[in-house]
């Protein structure tokens, strides 16, 4: 063998020695690795914590602004007799100033002949001025009803479109919001696919777990028939349901009328230690108090309820001690 060949040799030898030494010292890069579900779970919980308080208000400001409407309305209602009334008896006054006051002394004297002697005209005349005084006291006392209700209405009317731009205010974060739950639900249908998220509805075979009758049984049947029914915010049923839209609607089942809105429930019934089949059961004390369902009983020792979880779930049955708890509540 040549020296010259005996060289080329050498040389390849150390350079695949040298390649593979820098590839021993190269750092390895980091395969892109998926999400697990749990952490796409709770990354949900950690952004549906942020959305639920803005969903929430949006049902306050709404449900306020139809309050406020449905009172206008009634009160309108009550003016438009007022109106009437005030316009008739105008019109009457009107006609008997008319015909007493046209003709001067020739009507006193027309009355006089007709009617066949002094005394009667002076009776006829005493019955004229009361009906027009009685007239006059009717348009004094109706027009300051109307006016006491004109002045309220129109309290009502700039409080309708104070709230109309709250209103308004809600709907442009509605787009945001709506984005970020677009965002939710494709983790949630990438983590589960056409599947069920969360796992079954149901836990344990009954709904409501615990009897007890009466209305709070009433309400806790209602919600546990609308499991499987999807989340829609700012919905109250009967096909979609919030959270509080579903609460709102199963005590309204039991001839109780609750609002639309968390924070109000809170304070719509009476606060109870321990909790019995259809109590409100409400979470996230340090966070605004943003999320609330329905008690209904205990199963494998553990309390449950029912609720509307969130963008992208269904209306499901659900252990209470999975999030933190404020308290609970007994409508009335």
């Amino acid at each position: 063998m040549t020296p010259l060949r005996t060289a080329s040799r050498s040389l390849t030898r150390a350079l695949v020695l040298i390649g593979a030494l820098l590839v021993g010292l190269a750092p390895a890069l980091p395969a892109h690795a998926e999400p697990t579900l749990p952490e796409i779970e709770s990354q949900i919980a950690k952004e549906w914590n942020q959305l639920e308080p803005l969903i929430e208000e949006y049902n306050k400001v709404h449900g306020e602004l139809k309050k406020l409407q449905k009172k206008a309305a009634a009160l309108d209602a009550k003016l438009q007799p007022l109106r009437m009334t005030v316009e008739v008896t105008r019109t009457r006054v009107g006609v008997i100033a008319a015909e007493y006051y046209k003709g001067g002394r020739n009507t006193e004297v027309n009355a006089l002949l007709a009617s066949g002697s002094p005394q009667q005209f002076a009776e006829q005349l005493m019955i004229l001025q009361q009906i027009a005084h009685g007239k006059q006291e009717q348009i004094s006392a109706t027009s300051e009803a109307k006016a006491k209700f004109d002045v309220e209405k129109a309290a009502l009317d700039k409080a309708i479109a104070d709230q109309k731009a709250k209103d308004e205010e809600m709907a442009k974060k509605k787009q945001a919001i709506e984005a970020d739950m677009s965002k939710l639900q494709a983790l949630r249908l990438k983590a589960y696919g056409s599947g069920a998220p969360g796992g079954s509805y149901k836990i344990g075979s009954l709904c409501p777990a615990t009897a007890i009758g009466g209305k709070g049984q009433t309400a806790a049947t209602w919600a546990c028939k609308q499991i499987g029914k999807s989340y829609v915010y700012g919905a109250d049923g009967p096909d979609h349901f919030d959270c509080s839209g579903l609460t709102q609607w199963a005590w309204a089942k039991a001839g109780v009328s609750l609002s639309h809105y968390t924070k109000a429930q809170w304070g719509e019934g009476t606060r109870v230690s321990t909790p019995q089949t259809g109590d409100l059961v409400f979470f996230y004390p340090n966070d605004g108090l943003h999320h609330v369902g329905m008690y209904v009983g205990t199963v494998n020792g553990r309390r449950v309820m029912v609720h509307a979880p969130h963008t992208g779930d269904v209306v499901r049955m659900a252990y209470i001690d999975t999030m933190p708890l404020a308290g609970y509540v007994r409508p009335s």
